[in-house]
């Protein structure tokens, strides 16, 4: 693995999915949250079932995929994507979600 270009530690605990990390999978969304800085690797899968989920180490995701380093400077409150698993990466801003006010 080249030089390490995330701010975050090698160490720090992402969210991904089983099928992510099985053989068949591939990383095709990445989100960078902005409510609690947390990151996201998910497959293609069209729905995530919650069982499906999984924590691992930032590090085993970019070892898994190393285009991952390339959302390195990927900014609070944005995502990636791209169609393929040889596609370039997408980026934009999240939408964002409901006001308070619009929820009650």
């Amino acid at each position: 693995m080249s030089i390490w270009k995330f701010k975050d530690q090698k160490n720090l605990a992402v969210i991904s999915t089983r099928k992510v990390f099985s053989s068949a999978g591939w990383i095709a969304y990445v989100s960078h949250d902005d409510d609690d800085e947390s990151w996201q690797f998910y497959g293609d899968e069209a729905e995530i079932d919650q069982d499906d989920l999984i924590l691992v180490a930032l590090v085993e995701v970019v070892e898994l995929d190393q285009t991952v380093a390339q959302l390195a400077d990927l900014p609070l409150g944005w995502h990636a994507w791209r169609d393929t698993k040889t596609s370039p990466w997408k980026r934009a801003k999240m939408p964002d979600g409901p006001q308070e006010s619009e929820l009650s």
